[in-house]
This record gives C-alpha cells, sequence and structure tokens, in this order.
C-alpha cells in the first residue's frame, strides 16, 4: 500500500501526487508499486525489500545520491500473542527532494506522525524528518521498556504464592522481548554514531542538537533494556526456587495432615477385626474408641507443630 502526505500550514495532508517535498509512506508494497517506485526514482530495488525483512539489521547504504536508512523500531503485539513485544525495520530513503519509508506493517513510530502527536516536523525538510523518526524511536523503546517493567513487577508480586510455571512463562515472554530490544538498540547506536563521521545527512545546527538528542536516548534505553534483562533473568532463576519450595510446602502439609488421619484409621481398622477385642461388650466403647482416636490424632497434631513440621 502507498500513501502521500505533505506538510501545508494545515498541518499533514495527503496528496494524490508524489510532488517535491512529499512524504511517500510504502506499507508492505506489491511486487508491482516496488516496480513503479522503482521506475519512478531510479533507486535500487534492494531499498524497498530489505525493510521487508523482518531480521535485517540497522544500517544506510548511498546509492548515487540516494541513501537508504534502515532502522529497527519496537512495536507492541497484540495481547494474545506470545512475545508482547518485537522489533521491526524501517527503511527511509532520501531521494531528491522526497522521503520514502518502507516497511512490513503499520509501526508505532509513523503512525505517531500521522496522528498529529509529533509537533514542529516538516515533510520537506527530510533531513530532520529522518532525524525525527529516529528520535521518536529511541524514546518509544524508552516508553516500551518501562511498560515492560511495570509487567514484570506485576508478576514478582504474583510469583510469591505460585506453585505453578505460568509465571515464569510470562517472564520468559519478557525476556524474549528484551533480547530483541537489546540486539535492535546496539545496532542502532552503531548506526547513528556513522552519522557524525559521515556526510550522507547534510545536517543545520538544530539538526546536530537533534542528533545528539538521539544519541543520548539510545544510550539511556540501551542501558535500560540490559538492567531489566538482567533482573528478569535474576527473577526467573530466583523464582523457579520459590515456586519448588512453595510445592515443598504443600506436600509436607499434605503428608502431615495425611499422618493425623492415619491414626484414627489405625484405631478403626483394629476393632474392624473379627476376634475378641477389648471393651467389645462395654456399651460405652463406641465413644471410648472415638475419644481415643480424636485424642490420638490430637497428640501427633501437637508434636508436629512442636517439631515445627507444621
Amino acid at each position: 500500500m502507498i500513501s502521500a502526505y505533505i506538510t501545508t500550514k494545515d498541518g499533514l495532508v495527503p496528496v494524490d501526487t508524489w510532488e517535491d517535498g512529499c512524504w511517500i509512506k510504502v506499507v508492505n508494497p506489491t511486487e508491482k508499486e516496488i516496480s513503479l517506485l522503482i521506475e519512478k526514482f531510479g533507486v535500487w530495488i534492494e531499498f524497498f525489500t530489505d525493510p521487508l525483512d523482518v531480521d535485517e539489521r540497522a544500517r544506510f547504504e548511498v546509492d548515487e545520491g540516494n541513501v537508504l536508512i534502515l532502522i529497527r523500531s519496537p512495536r507492541r503485539e497484540p495481547e494474545e500473542a506470545v512475545i508482547p513485544y518485537i522489533t521491526l525495520p524501517i527503511g527511509i530513503i532520501l531521494t531528491g527532494n522526497i522521503i520514502i519509508t518502507v516497511t512490513l506493517t503499520e509501526v508505532d513510530v509513523l503512525d505517531e506522525f500521522l496522528s498529529g502527536w509529533v509537533r514542529n516536523f516538516d515533510t520537506r525538510n527530510r533531513t530532520r524528518f529522518a532525524l525525527q523518526i529516529c528520535y521518536r524511536t529511541s524514546l518509544r523503546f524508552l516508553r516500551y521498556l518501562k511498560d515492560i517493567n511495570r509487567m514484570s513487577n506485576q508478576i514478582e508480586i504474583s510469583l510469591y504464592r505460585s506453585t505453578t510455571n505460568e509465571q515464569l512463562l510470562d517472564l520468559l515472554s519478557l525476556h524474549k522481548s528484551l533480547v530483541f530490544f537489546n540486539t535492535s538498540l546496539r545496532s542502532n547506536s552503531l548506526m547513528v554514531e556513522k552519522f557524525s563521521y559521515t556526510s550522507i545527512l547534510d545536517m543545520t545546527e538544530e539538526d546536530h542538537d537533534l542528533y545528539e538528542e538521539i544519541v543520548i536516548e539510545n544510550k539511556q534505553a540501551l542501558e535500560m533494556a540490559n538492567i531489566y534483562q538482567s533482573i528478569i533473568v535474576g527473577m526467573s532463576d530466583a523464582f523457579a526456587s520459590i515456586i519448588n519450595n512453595n510445592v515443598n510446602v504443600v506436600m509436607k502439609l499434605l503428608t502431615s495432615i495425611t499422618i493425623i488421619i492415619a491414626l484414627p484409621t489405625l484405631i478403626a481398622s483394629i476393632y474392624g477385626m473379627n476376634v475378641d477385642l477389648p471393651l467389645q461388650h462395654d456399651p460405652f466403647a463406641f465413644l471410648i474408641i472415638m475419644f481415643c482416636s480424636v485424642a490420638a490424632s490430637a497428640l501427633g497434631l501437637f508434636i508436629l507443630v512442636r517439631w515445627k513440621i507444621l
């Protein structure tokens, strides 16, 4: 799907033609659409196909004045998904006076520009627009990292009383998301740092300030991802032991209850035999036997509590 937008005095508006200064948004294009774009702008086919590969690393390429900036961006998955957060590549193509973004699916970062959340951006200033996409990507990583930290805290609370693996599986899902984040942030940071000693982007003084913020936010997000990943690994190991201990406590309780119940059962079994037994002709035999059974159970309970088994 291909759509085009341009910034006017009324804000970001859609346009029907690919005019100078517009932003062309390409989402999961067909072969026919890719051929049309290549014919129109004369760029490599890899500029359009590489961003469609979910495993493509962050990098930039230059070909005859056309620039491809490939950055990995986070995405929140639906609630029923096994992994709550993943990362997908965004291809930013700078050709002539036009900026083209290529993605496999809709991504959260680009939706921010369409929804008006990002102020002071202009599609006609392609260098700053590209930097703003990188900056909003870094902020989106930070936002989702805070969500992951909050989710892990909620799981931690429920783990203290857990005797199943459900919470550990939730932690494993968060850990996978953090692995994706960590890998993507590293490649993004390496790619962004190369901007400082290459001339692929003609940056003004304001653009340099934004670039410095991108570097800082990327480093902060990478540090947070490393910290949260270490915390979750430690939590998984610790709470695996806690769950085993909780199961052992339950088993000890059940075993103790079985021992207490076994005492009156033993007395009842003895008096169920077809042989002469004490008190068999006593009119109060039933009450005496019941009293002895309760006393035996009480004595067993006292001993278990006294020895701190219960």
